[in-house]
């Protein structure tokens, strides 16, 4: 038998009639007296493998008796069309070869807890729900890259070692760096491709970032991922444009390409068939008139006096009155990071908006225009309580060739979440990081 596969299950439609070697391990398995059957997985679909004892070897049926729950096999066989099949093929078995044995498979078909599956995380992937799961987010990632690039943008990518805090010093993780003093993971790429922005006019970095804080709850991870473009000569109108054209392309392409994988999540997709431009926009104080004529309809949604930010709560309330993501702008300046650029019509607000999901999803994505003055950005600095020394490069960005720009971050998982209809963040990440989680 061939070391390498023919074909794939997810490319088994053009070989009915003919003869092929598939890959796989054994999803599930049941035997009716002369008959075995094995739902054969190779990472692009399932097939359902018919071993029919008179049609094959003593060895081949004993052996087809014997595979255990993820037993790793090449099975060789005819293809042929049958509606009743899972995927509509089934491969009726010639040849089977055991590859590498599986015995007492942790993972049964049976109910298992979060922790148990988490402990098991390496192996819960293979799942066909967690496989769904992952495989939009891998669509979702291509999609938000593929989109920018065509758009003209350059990826440039951000370093995770840094020598500052770009969001508030309180949720660092800080290691020792040399004899250099501390170091920090990054908790954004964004001042970085600032930079480029600078070199390049249209950049965007993608990668991991990390937030050192103590929260568990459902929306919250210690290491996600963020794609950030930046955008020179934009303002905040340009900014929101950028995003609802980003969100509504890459959600588009989830409901083209990975419509089988959302079948199995599941996901009503009604209201992603809407997210298309434009998408609504209200200001912080409308939304905080929104939470006071609403209040009471999401628990824990109460009144929040003017200067102070919106909890989940608030955020599905608003969510709510909305049928597709919606922006928030003009937050108070004083709630948010010190780069944004004050709204010259009224410098206590900033010109930067959180897009919130429908269905109770929260913000997918944030954003402004950045303050591009370096008397203010240092001005800024300061009020912040942060070091102007440590922004040496940052404030130079503004003295050689200042323009205005504006950039945002989508979180990856939570864009995810919303998209696949996922209550808990953890199960939209490979190897999720929690404030009590670090295994595997």
């Amino acid at each position: 038998m061939s070391l390498q596969p023919t074909t794939t299950v997810a490319r088994i439609a053009g070989y009915v009639g003919e003869t092929v070697t598939l890959a796989g391990w054994v999803y599930h398995k049941t035997g009716k007296g002369k008959l075995v059957f094995l739902l054969l997985r190779d990472g692009s679909g399932t097939i359902q493998c018919v071993i029919f004892k008179k049609q094959v070897s003593e060895t081949t049926f004993a052996l087809a008796q014997q595979l255990g729950q993820e037993a790793a096999c090449r099975v060789t066989g005819s293809v042929r069309a049958d509606e009743r099949a899972p995927g509509g093929f089934e491969l009726d078995v010639h040849e089977l070869e055991l590859v590498g044995p599986s015995v007492d498979y942790p993972i049964s078909p049976k109910e298992h807890g979060v922790e148990f599956l988490m402990e098991h995380r390496h192996l819960w992937v293979r799942s066909a729900r967690q496989h769904a799961l992952l495989r939009v987010r891998a669509e979702v990632i291509a999609a938000a890259q593929e989109w920018l690039n065509e758009q003209g943008f350059i990826r440039f990518d951000s370093p995770i070692l840094t020598a500052t805090a770009a969001e508030g010093t309180s949720n660092l993780f800080a290691t020792d760096y040399f004899d250099l003093g501390k170091a920090y993971l990054a908790q954004t790429g964004q001042l970085y491709v600032e930079a480029g922005m600078m070199a390049f006019g249209k950049v965007y970095c993608f990668g991991p970032t990390f937030r050192a804080e103590k929260s568990k709850t459902r929306r919250h991870l210690t290491e996600f991922w963020m794609i950030e473009p930046e955008v020179a000569f934009a303002d905040h109108e340009d900014n929101l444009v950028l995003q609802e054209q980003f969100v509504s392309a890459i959600v588009q392409r989830v409901l083209e390409r990975r419509a089988a994988d959302l079948d199995v999540l599941e996901r009503d997709t009604t209201v992603l068939k809407r997210c298309v431009p434009p998408f609504p926009r209200i200001s912080y104080d409308d939304a905080l008139e929104l939470i006071n004529a609403h209040q009471g309809e999401v628990e824990g949604a109460t009144p929040v006096p003017w200067g102070e930010d919106f909890g989940a709560p608030h955020e599905q309330l608003i969510a709510s009155q909305f049928d597709r993501p919606v922006f928030v702008e003009r937050y108070p300046a004083a709630i948010k990071a010190f780069y944004m650029e004050p709204d010259p019509a009224r410098p206590e607000v900033a010109l930067c908006a959180d897009l919130l999901a429908p269905e109770g999803y929260g913000e997918i994505i944030g954003g402004s225009q950045r303050i591009h003055d370096p008397d203010l950005l240092e001005r800024r600095i300061n009020e912040h309580g942060l070091d102007v020394a440590d922004y040496r490069w940052y404030l130079d960005l503004r003295r050689y060739g200042t323009v205005p720009h504006s950039g945002f971050g989508m979180g990856i998982e939570r864009a995810v979440a919303w998209i696949t209809g996922t209550r808990h963040i953890r199960e939209t990440i490979p190897f999720p990081r929690m404030l009590y989680r670090i295994y595997p």
